[in-house]
């Protein structure tokens, strides 16, 4: 498992408070670059090839209850409040479950802010610490998946209402939720993430977290005046971020990786990471905005390179077995269940140790193949008991040395031990002498290349 880097000045306060947290390092970087992005998007694109486009990073914690999901967000917001003003407190919203309320929740913001001094502001921050109550309310608007992905894409949004027509140029809506593996993989469907849907969401697989001795240290400051002065760079005038001439050659091979990993993965796995090369651009376009950077350096790439592909790998291990197929299991018929309850009372078994486990009556197992019953009785005057064994072609078993058959007599009943079927262990022979290999020029790799 690859280790990211956490870069700049969010890794460098998330690295200060981490000793003090109950939560993964990890988790509080990613769910800050989120809120970067979604404080930053505004204003801020990533451009490759002439196409500019928007640096929304869209986010998920996968992880078990207790995992810390919740403490690293809210160590997140202990890193970024201050230094992004009020952002947090007047753009954060949950509780979208369909299209039709994204576009309004974002139409009724451009129409709040349109005669402000600033103009028009459609940022927001989506958190969803139960993204799983929502999954499950999404399912009924086939229309919700398709808006998640223009927003993601920063395309135009549309409501048709009754009233009037709603409409949103260059959202910059940002997504960050919380959700269980069983849940993810239960919720986040493989056609859904075909169709791009999900697979626009980086999910990150947590670990457990550590103990603390004294859990109640408060956090530590954070001096975000560098992060201060890069938000108001980000935001004082529209800004696009383009790779820079000693980036390009890692670029090449981020898209390279990205393409040949898609193309070795099962279908199933292979669509939740086809946006690896993007999101490593736009990772890095955060990265250099945190900076007040218009260029991203080779640093800065190799950097959001190692946080997405621990995304991928996490994808890869959350998917893992999807297109496996699901193995029924077979009922067992009478006279396996008769036999197994035989073998699990060590080959003798009494009626009420068996009849009452197989649903069936003691003539039915007496017709049983294999079976062998008789009647036991305790002294001349106690209840007679019926006992269970296996039975078998005796002339078929191997008797020498220790392994012959052992009878004993008890109450005027033969027992026969079950050890004494197992065969007597063989002597080791001498071990054969390997033939030397001929030496010739055949390269076994060559056929790989």
């Amino acid at each position: 498992m690859s280790t990211p880097v956490l870069y700049g000045p969010i890794g460098r306060a998330v690295r200060k408070i981490a000793p003090f947290l109950e939560a993964d390092a990890l988790a509080v970087y990613v769910a800050a670059l989120s809120m970067w992005s979604a404080a930053i998007g505004g204003t801020v694109k990533v451009s490759s090839r002439g196409n500019a486009r928007p640096v929304l990073l869209w986010s998920a914690l996968v992880a078990g209850t207790g995992r810390g999901k919740g403490t690293a967000l809210r160590a997140a917001l202990h890193v970024l409040d201050k230094s992004l003003g009020r952002f947090l407190a007047t753009h954060t919203t949950s509780g979208i479950t369909s299209g039709a309320s994204m576009v309004n929740h974002l139409w009724e913001q451009q129409e709040a802010t349109a005669e402000t001094e600033h103009g028009r502001d459609v940022r927001t921050l989506v958190v969803e610490e139960e993204w799983t109550e929502v999954l499950k309310r999404v399912k009924r608007d086939p229309s919700f998946t398709t808006k998640l992905r223009a927003a993601w894409d920063g395309t135009t949004l549309r409501n048709t209402t009754k009233d009037e027509a709603q409409e949103v140029r260059d959202p910059a809506m940002v997504l960050h939720a919380h959700i269980t593996p069983s849940d993810w993989a239960k919720y986040v469907g493989e056609s859904e993430a075909a169709g791009g849907s999900y697979n626009r969401i980086l999910p990150f697989l947590l670990g457990s977290v550590p103990m603390l001795d004294d859990d109640r240290v408060a956090l530590p400051e954070v001096e975000g005046w560098e992060l201060s002065d890069a938000y108001g760079w980000a935001t004082a005038r529209p800004r696009v971020i383009t790779l820079g001439e000693d980036a390009r050659p890692l670029w090449r091979i981020v898209r390279r990786y990205a393409r040949i990993l898609g193309e070795t993965l099962p279908e199933g796995q292979a669509v939740f990471i086809e946006r690896t090369a993007e999101q490593t651009l736009r990772v890095a376009a955060c990265l250099a905005a945190s900076e007040c950077s218009e260029t991203i350096t080779e640093e800065m790439l190799s950097a959001s390179f190692t946080l997405v592909r621990r995304s991928v790998q996490d994808a890869v291990r959350i998917t893992k077995g999807a297109d496996a197929p699901k193995v029924k299991r077979q009922p067992l018929g009478l006279a396996d269940k008769v036999r197994a309850r035989i073998e699990l009372h060590g080959g003798r078994a009494t009626s009420s140790q068996i009849l009452p486990y197989v649903g069936a009556t003691a003539a039915e197992v007496k017709e049983l193949p294999g079976v062998v019953v008789t009647v036991e009785r305790s002294g001349k005057t106690g209840r007679p008991a019926t006992v269970f064994t296996l039975g078998g072609n005796d002339s078929q078993r191997e008797e020498s040395g220790p392994a012959k058959r052992a009878v004993m007599e008890s109450n005027g009943t033969k027992v026969v031990r079950l050890d004494a079927y197992r065969l007597a262990p063989k002597a080791p022979g001498p071990e054969p002498v390997k033939q030397p290999e001929p030496v010739t020029d055949h390269n076994p790799f060559r056929a790989l290349l």
